[in-house]
C-alpha cells in the first residue's frame, strides 16, 4: 500500500525534522514517487528563495527610532 505523505510531511524532512523511521519512509517514497519528487523541489526552491531574502527597514523607519530613543533618554535625565 502506498503511503500519503503531506507537504507538511515533506517541510519536517527537508528541514530535517522527521524520525529516522520517518526519514526512510520519505526517502523510499521519493524514489518512485516522481510526484512527491516535484513537490519537494518546489519546496526546496522555495526555502531557497526564502534563504536569499533580505529585508532591512526604510531609513526614515530607523532615523525615527533614534530620534525616539534620543528624546527619552533626555526625558529621563531631566
Amino acid at each position: 500500500m502506498k503511503q500519503v505523505f503531506t507537504p507538511e510531511d515533506l517541510l519536517e524532512y527537508l528541514y530535517k525534522e522527521t524520525d529516522p523511521v520517518r526519514t526512510q519512509s520519505i526517502e523510499e517514497a521519493l524514489e518512485t514517487d516522481w510526484t512527491l519528487r516535484e513537490k519537494l523541489t518546489v519546496l526546496q526552491a522555495s526555502r531557497q528563495r526564502l534563504d536569499r531574502l533580505i529585508e532591512s527597514p526604510r531609513t526614515e523607519t530607523i532615523l525615527r527610532i533614534l530620534n525616539y530613543a534620543r528624546q527619552e533618554k533626555v526625558s529621563t535625565h531631566s
